[in-house]
Parts: structure tokens; sequence; C-alpha cells
């Protein structure tokens, strides 16, 4: 055993070992209990970092621990291959996308490699490749047949800059996420799966899932969105309409129809469209709405405008006419597109009737609840306490009594019903790019859209194409695109479009369970075999689509009889984020010229307190940005290659654990990373002295002496706190923290007889052992080293003898008016009285309560005495 602790060496050792012994190939054990774990796969972007390593580590600590504990564990891992950062990257360096992206794939997965992950790689996916989206297509034309996908006209966020649609989530003030261009509305045929049938499986079941953070699952409950209201209909009035006609609308509030002052449509409803044909004004702010986004979050913070457009509609149940607006803050693809405005008691609704000066009619109050029309009062959302008032015949009701009332008159008259309805909207797939999975629809001039048959399956993309940004480079490829129709055999064309990449990130987790299977989308019994996956790791960005889709994903699979569970993921964990100080100079322009902190000298007062920061290359002063998320553009990111390279993987991974709880965002330090190599470096010491010394016989616990016990005690209390910090609550820093504990006291433990020698020798397998699942490598070499001939990955996990943590007696800490003023030593078994009294009698008790008069004593047992004196 070498003297120096060499990560280089010992990393390249036990990962040669795991290939040779192909230690985390896996195959279905019947009768031995599975674990799944899973990290979300990565997009081959060109380098991982350290976002990406602290999620894989925390997946792979999970694996081993759970390996630990006998059972058969899965871990694959693959490439979210498709995308427009390939497209980009493509036409940027004048390369095809496939090329950029195998490249990106074979250097990351040398990184991934180079972390020491316990992956099984021979189910590894790729999802650009034929072999995965060929079943895909498959389920696409099954549900096409079905009706669970449909093609229809939709408005939707059009980038001019990127030549896509984006979804709402990918607009940002009103700009493309990416390109950073004003978003457009347009209307174009696509293709939607409907997960809207869904919906209240997918709400109802986010009951069943225990082992989700409750943050994750308010927000999956909000974007589903279910509320109960009513349609409402209100007539056209035909004299300022020209026609005979019906405007329906749905509301949460139909309690509220007695103070409805006006309605507003958005831009494409028919009556907009009609106003527009004879108002200029009004076809010109129409054009302004359609060039604005969809996304429901611009629509809040947006300044809200509309026309009238001289039409009106019947009150229901007053018979009053309220004017038609088309305004900006109605979405034309939302329920009606249109909504009855009460401004009283909506702040939107009255943003936009004091700017248009229309009426606004209280219709709820309240005790102390005194109404002013000049400012907005929010008070009318707590329903509690409030009743109706001008509102005729429905006065003096509570909310539910005025919901039930109003609208049982709607029904009665037929103009209204009660409804249930979802915020969530029908999923929109159709992508107008090129890197992506191709749509297997052909559409004939006679037969219509006609699935691609099984056996004409799949539809390949050609993977020697360069984009040039002007749309899809498949619209122009008439070797792509003519084909003859399934059906009648005539010319036909193929689609062009392409698949939202969220696709194919929603099945990939079952895909892992028989990749190279080809007689299906999966083999269901290896499916059932390993699904549910026990638990799954990754960002809260996350949190709401990606998880959706998968958990929709996973019912549509299981409806096709390929799964038998109802939810992918038994377990969620979503790690924070990797974050590191910023630093930065103001340019001449205004903008910002950021610097690496490794690039940045930092100036500390006497008491380390950070004073100022100047760039290291010409001694200036540079700003101090706070800290943030590890991005390129802070500038602000660290290579884990050069870390790796520096100081090895475990020091790596063994940071990013001890650095905060995983679910906490882990803040970089240079010096905690040289802190953790420290640490690795003093067990790797301790065991070469105890190594060199050779090695012990076995420890007979029936004879050991109390200092003896002391450290063994110490032994087996970080087992036990381990355990539970990693195997209940994933907590890897306090478990660490254990390790740490424990070192010191072997560290100071007495080594001069064979028994002594045998107690450190448990000791450091006991330190090997913890340490295992987080720096697996080092953890190989020294479980070698300490006499054992199999790996420490096929070790089990260390058991806790429970008669060690007995102790015979407790050193207890004595205080006089709350200052530590002496210890005292007790049986484990002493009573209060007993206690006390040994207290009273500690001779510096004694000397600090002369003269004084004792009030009262204070026992904390197994902990302290606080003697109160005056």
């Amino acid at each position: 055993m070498h003297e120096q602790y060499s990560p280089r060496e010992i990393e390249a050792a036990a990962q040669s070992h795991w290939d040779a012994q192909k230690s985390f190939v896996v195959s279905e054990q019947p009768g031995k209990d599975t674990f799944y774990c899973l990290s979300m796969f990565p997009y081959p972007s060109g380098k991982l970092h350290m976002g990406h390593v602290r999620n894989y580590t925390i997946g792979d600590v999970i694996a081993r621990y759970q390996r630990m504990q006998g059972k058969n564990v899965l871990q694959p891992m693959g490439w979210d291959a498709f995308g427009m950062p390939a497209e980009n990257a493509a036409m940027k360096n004048q390369v095809a996308p496939a090329k950029w992206t195998y490249e990106n794939i074979a250097y990351m997965k040398s990184q991934l490699k180079s972390l020491g992950l316990a992956i099984d790689w021979t189910r590894e996916v790729t999802t650009c490749k034929p072999d995965y989206y060929r079943w895909e297509q498959w389920l696409f034309t099954r549900l096409f047949e079905k009706g669970v996908i449909y093609r229809k006209n939709g408005t939707v966020n059009w980038d001019p800059v990127d030549q896509t649609v984006l979804a709402n989530e990918q607009v940002i003030d009103g700009r493309g996420w990416r390109s950073g261009a004003l978003i457009e509305k347009r209307e174009i045929p696509m293709y939607y799966f409907k997960i809207t049938a869904y919906a209240d499986e997918l709400l109802s079941s986010l009951d069943e899932l225990d082992g989700w953070p409750e943050q994750v699952k308010t927000m999956q409950r909000n974007w589903i969105g279910k509320s109960f209201g009513a349609d409402i209909v209100f007539d056209y009035d035909v004299a300022s309409i020209g026609i005979d006609g019906q405007l329906k609308v749905y509301s949460t509030r139909p309690d509220t129809l007695m103070g409805a002052t006006y309605v507003a449509v958005a831009a494409e409803h028919p009556l907009a469209q009609r106003a527009a044909e004879s108002n200029p004004a009004i076809a010109a702010f129409i054009a302004e709405c359609k060039a604005g986004s969809v996304a429901e979050a611009d629509m809040a913070t947006m300044e809200k405008k509309g026309l009238a457009t001289g039409q009106f509609v019947i009150h229901p149940l007053t018979g009053d006419k309220l004017p038609v607006f088309v305004a900006n803050y109605v979405l034309w693809g939302y329920g009606e597109g249109a909504v009855m405005a009460v401004p009283a008691h909506d702040e939107r609704d009255f943003e936009f009737a004091g700017k248009y000066d229309l009426p606004i009619k209280q219709v709820y109050t309240g005790e102390g609840k005194d109404y002013d029309t000049s400012t907005w009062q929010d008070w009318y959302g707590d329903k509690a306490g409030l009743t109706t008032i001008n509102s005729g015949k429905y006065d003096g009701l509570d909310f539910s009594a005025a919901f039930d009332a109003i609208v049982g008159d709607l029904e009665a008259s037929a103009h209204g019903a009660r409804k249930t309805q979802f915020r969530l909207r029908d999923w929109g797939i159709s992508r107008q790019r090129y890197w992506g999975c191709p749509i297997p629809i052909i559409h004939c001039e006679s037969c219509g859209d006609v699935p691609v048959p099984e056996d004409q399956l799949p539809v390949v993309l050609p993977e020697d194409v360069v984009p040039d940004g002007a749309g899809s480079p498949l619209a122009k490829m008439p070797e792509f695109y003519e084909c003859s129709c399934p059906k009648c055999g005539a010319p036909a064309k193929r689609e062009t479009d392409t698949m939202d990449t969220f696709v194919e990130s929603s099945w990939y987790f079952a895909r892992y369970a028989s990749p190279n299977y080809e007689g299906g989308m999966v083999d269901p019994q290896a499916a059932n075999h390993w699904l549910p996956v026990d638990q799954y790791i990754g960002g809260i960005e996350h949190a709401i689509l990606h998880l959706l889709y998968a958990r929709f994903f996973h019912k549509l699979m299981r409806d096709e009889g390929l799964v038998s569970s109802n939810e992918p993921f038994k377990n969620l964990l979503t790690q924070g984020m990797v974050v590191a100080e910023t630093y930065y100079r103001t340019l001449e322009n205004g903008g910002k010229d950021w610097f690496n902190p490794a690039d940045v000298e930092v100036e500390r007062d006497a008491k380390a307190k950070v004073i100022g920061a100047k760039l290291k290359s010409d001694g200036l002063p540079v700003e101090i940005g706070g800290t943030e998320k590890m991005s390129k553009s802070k500038n602000n990111g660290v290579d884990p290659q050069d870390m790796i390279d520096q100081y090895g993987a475990d020091t790596c991974r063994l940071f990013m654990m001890f650095a905060s709880p995983p679910d906490q965002s882990c803040e970089w330090s240079d010096a905690g990373v040289e802190g953790a190599n420290r640490f690795l470096r003093r067990v790797w010491r301790l065991a070469h002295a105890h190594v060199s010394a050779g090695l012990p016989g076995k420890l007979d616990i029936t004879s050991l002496s109390d200092e003896q016990k002391a450290v063994r005690r110490a032994i087996h209390l970080a087992i036990k706190q381990a355990s539970n910090d990693i195997g209940q609550h994933h907590k890897f820093n306090t478990a660490v923290a254990q390790v740490m504990t424990l070192m010191n006291v072997l560290e100071k433990a007495a080594t001069a007889t064979e028994q002594d020698r045998a107690l450190v020798h448990e000791g450091l397998e006991i330190v090997t052992l913890l340490l295992a699942p987080i720096t697996p490598h080092i953890s190989h070499e020294l479980w070698q080293r300490l006499g054992h001939s199999d790996a420490v990955i096929d070790a089990q996990w260390p058991q806790v003898d429970e008669s060690a943590l007995v102790q015979d007696s407790l050193t207890l800490v004595v205080q006089v008016n709350g200052k530590l003023r002496g210890q005292i030593e007790v049986p484990a078994s002493a009573s209060r009285e007993e206690v006390e009294a040994a207290a009273r009698a500690n001779e510096n008790v004694l000397r600090f309560t002369e003269g004084l008069s004792i009030r009262k004593v204070i026992v904390v047992p197994g902990k302290l005495v606080n003697i109160v004196a005056n």
C-alpha cells in the first residue's frame, strides 16, 4: 500500500476492476428485491457541468447504498439527444446535428465514466437513433387511430427567428427563450395528445405519490387546475350584431353574474372577426393582439387593452344589454375565447373597466367591508362571511346558495349548466424543425391523414443534413416527403413536422427495462419487473412539464397493455442547484463583463469577511455580483474535468455530498473541495499506518476496557446514524459528518495491544463501508488492503451492534447559572436524585455556589445538569 494517496491510480484500478467484472450489468432475478434508481438523463450539450455531477452522484450514492442492502439494483443512462441546441450548433459550425450530437455523447460518456458511476451501460439509449424513436412512432400511430392523438389548427407561439412553435413556458417576457425574438401568434395545423382525457386521473393519482415532495405535487395540481363552475350563455343582440346566435362563457364564479357589466372576447373570436370587417381600427387591434404571446403568465402582467366592437349581448337573468369588447387578455385557445367581466370582484376586469370607464357593480358585501370603486380591494376573494347584494331576488345569499340558485335558473332557461373544467390543455407536439422524431403520418388528397403502417416504421430522419435556420429542411427535401399513400397507392406527401422533444423523455425510463427488445415498445415482462422507478432524481425545473408528460405517457402505455403500474416514479428527489460567486465589471454600453471565480482574488478583513475582489491578471477591482447558479452567461462555472484531473472523482463526489443536503443549493467552494481532499488523505494515512503494522487478529468484544468500549461505541453510533441519514432521509452531508466524527476517534485511539489494533481495524472497515457509496474508488482499494478478497461493492451495509451502544456510565456537563463549571461521571442507571447529588457534591459547584442559595436543579437526562443559585 503506497504511503501517499494517489487518486489517479486508485480510481483507474477500481474502474478497471468494475469493467472487467461487469459489476453493474444487471438482469432480472425473480425472487430478489429490485431497486430501480434513475437520474434524469442529460442532453448531450458537449461537456458535463457541476449540476450533472451533483445529480448523478446523488443517484449513484442511493444506488450503491441499495446494492449494499442486498437488492438487485438497476441504474441506467442514456441521452436526450434531439432538440434545438443541436440544430443551432449545427448552423453555427456548419455540421450535421447528428455528427455534433454523437461526438458530444462520446465525450460526455467518458466524463461520466470518470466519475465512477455504477451504471449499466449495456442499457444505454440514445433518443435520436431509429431503434429508439421507431417505437415512439409506433405508439403514435396506434394513438392516432384511437383519437388520443388528433390534428387541428391551433393558435401557437411562433418564434420568427427559430422558425418554430414554442410552449408557453418557453416564452419569457414575450420573447423566445432561446432566440430572444418577439413572439408572434400564428394559427397552423398541429398534432395534439389528448392529455385532457387523463386530467382527472393525473390529478387524483397525485394522492398516491407519498414519496414526492409536496411542493411538486402542488405545482402539478395547480397546472392541471381543476375548477368547478358553469357555462353561461348570452343571446346575441340581433340589432347590433346583425345575426342571431349565442355567446358562451365559462366562469368559476357564476354567483357573481348579477355584477357582470360587459363581456370580452379574444381577437380570433367570430364576434371580433365580424366587427373587424367594417372597422379598420378593430382589424388593426386584432393584428396587434395576434402578435402577442399566448402564455397565461404574460397575460397576467401585460397592459390590458381593448376596443368596443359596437356589439351587445343579452344578460341571461336581467335582459340588460352588455357591450362586447375585443381584449388582448382573452385567449382564444382557452375555454370559449370569451369571458364575462365582473369588475367589482375581479382585479383584471377592474383594471380594464377603470381604463375604459365601464360600470362597476358590487354584488358581495360583508361585515366591515366598505366598497370603494376607486381602488381595487382584495377582500372579496375570501368567500367566508360574505353575502350577495344588488342582485335582485338573489340578495342575502352566501356563496354556495348564490351559486346554486343562479345556476339553477340558468339551467331552467337553457342558458347555462354546471361544468367541471381543467386549466390543462391538450399537448401540442408539432415542431417545425428538423432535428426531432419524424411524425409518422402521410397526407393523401383522397384518404386524408394516414398513419404509416407498422411494417414501414421507423420513418427514418436523414442524418446528413446541415440546416440553414429557415424552417425545416425536411420540407425542402422531396426525397424525404414524396411517397405513396399506404391505403390507395396514390402519390402522397409525408409529414415534415417533428415531435416535441418532451415526447422522447416521457417514456425513456420504460425503455431502459428492455432497451434491445425488438418485439415492441417495451417487453412487458421486463418492464413490470423493474417499474415503477423506485427513486427518480432531477431538478425542480422539471416539476411540471416533464413529470406531468411522463406520468401521462405511463398511463398511455398502461392502457396499451405495456405496463401494469399506474405511476412511473414512486419516489422523487429534486436536487438543488450548484451555485457559485459571480464577479463582473460594467462596460461602457451598460453591459457586464463577467469573470470566472478562478481568475479573481478575494480580499478579506481580519474576521475573514469579504471586503473586495480584484482580477488576478491586472490587479484592478471587480464587482461582486453575489451567488448564482453556475452558468456560461455569468462565467461562474467550474469544469468538472479540471476538478477530477486535479483531485480525483472521489474528492468531487465527497464535496458535492458534504456541502449541503441534496434538495438544497450547493455553494461551490475551492476551500471545500480542498477540505474534502484533505479528509480522504487522512483516511488513507490512518489506513496506511494501520496496514503497514500488519493486520491484527479477531476482536474479542467480551473483554473490552472502558476506553475500548468508548471507541467501539463511536464506531456503531456512526453506523446507526449514517444508516438513518442515507437510507431514510438522503442526508448525505450528515452521514459524512458521522464518518468524520468517527475518524477523530480512531486517530486518537490506542494501538498498543492486539485488541486495540483489532478495534481500529473494525473502525477502518466501517469507515470504508460507510464511505463506499460516496467515495467508491478509495473504498474499493481500502477494502482490499484491509484484508478482504471480495470487492467492497459486493459487501453488505454494516449492521449496528446494539450492545456496543450500551453505556455503563455517563459523563454529564455541570453548569451553575448556565455557565460551564465542570463535569461528573455517573452510572448509566443513576436516578435523577443520584445525578443531582453528584452534581451538588462536585468541587467546582461547591466553589461557585458558596454563600448562595440553590433554588433549582435542572437535569437533562444523558446530557447536563444546571444548578440555579442566587
